[in-house]
């Protein structure tokens, strides 16, 4: 009885308080910028704190109606290594320079909102960033040559965007240990892929509905053991297919189709059994396409070679 009446008469208990105060701080800050975001629990309830410092190190928001514009304060929040923001239409304005701050960040993503301005130049400042996602987004102006510098990148996605001039001669010298992910279709890029850029081993490239030129077989070369998808479709590119090697040990998409090659597919092209995807249709290609295909997953049918100029044999007529 004495230990009941103890209990009711003692003040409650409140769980300690795990926010660290700079944290706190900043993001009380950030929800000023964002006054629909309603901040009533501790901050590590809400994104993910280190368990250690107590740090912030995760802030993603994501399918939000959150408006406004991305504080300066985000940069208070030094210790974080993520940062999504994700179809938040509302979203808006440009991407602050003080995101330099967070010398620890490793994905920075912000896609299906409506920021704009340029790729701002100062993203090379991040010198710890594997990924940058970037898509789906009002962005306009060139790619910045500077990004090829980022000595850690693997995948830089610019998809989807307003982005003009030329893919930087700089993104030949792109250094990334297990291939990198480049994806820059669904833009208003012009002019001629440089020729450095086949030096990179790209696991994923997708310049896709742009305004290019020029040749691109330099993009492709059986050395290149890391690429699995590249589609370069929709442009106006114009080379002679005849005398390109394919990588083919996990190339599993490969999309050509809307250009102006021609000459003929290599038959070498049949190595690559990984093969999911191939479109060469709506070209300038003759000759007999190569069979028998020995694919582990599928087999292509009149739509991966229609519309050339005289491709001939299965699954189109037979040559004459």
């Amino acid at each position: 009885m004495l230990l009941l009446l103890l209990l009711l008469l003692s003040p409650a208990i409140t769980p300690a308080e795990r926010c660290h105060p700079v944290d706190k701080a900043a993001i009380r800050k950030f929800k000023n910028s964002l006054p629909m975001w309603k901040l009533d629990r501790d901050c590590c309830d809400i994104f993910n704190c280190d368990q250690t410092t107590n740090r912030v190190i995760r802030l993603v928001l994501t399918n939000s109606n959150l408006a406004g514009t991305i504080p300066d304060t985000i940069g208070d929040l030094t210790y974080l290594n993520t940062i999504q923001f994700y179809k938040m239409p509302f979203l808006v304005g440009e991407i602050p320079q003080s995101v330099t701050r967070l010398k620890y960040l490793e994905s920075f993503e912000i896609n299906w909102t409506n920021i704009s301005g340029n790729v701002p130049p100062f993203l090379a400042e991040l010198k710890t960033v594997w990924t940058i996602n970037l898509s789906y987004n009002n962005l306009s102006g060139p790619i910045q040559s500077s990004l090829a510098t980022l000595p850690n990148l693997a995948k830089l996605d610019l998809s989807r965007n307003r982005l003009t001039g030329s893919i930087p001669e700089s993104f030949g010298h792109l250094v990334a240990p297990y291939g990198l992910s480049l994806i820059l279709s669904h833009n208003m890029l012009s002019g001629e892929i440089p020729e450095s850029v086949g030096n990179t081993n790209f696991s994923q490239f997708d310049v896709s509905r742009n305004n290019l030129s020029g040749d691109a077989s330099m993009l492709f070369g059986a050395w290149k053991d890391n690429t699995n998808f590249v589609d370069i479709s929709r442009n106006s590119f114009e080379f002679d297919l005849s005398p390109v090697s394919f990588m083919t040990k996990e190339l599993a998409y490969l999309d050509l189709s809307h250009n102006k090659i021609y000459g003929k597919i290599p038959s070498q092209i049949m190595e690559a059994l990984e093969l999911q995807y191939f479109n060469v249709s709506y070209n300038r290609l003759c000759g007999k396409i190569p069979s028998p295909w020995k694919l582990k997953y599928e087999s292509f049918d009149n739509s991966s070679f229609m519309h050339n100029r005289c491709l001939c044999g299965s699954p189109l007529a037979q040559c004459k």
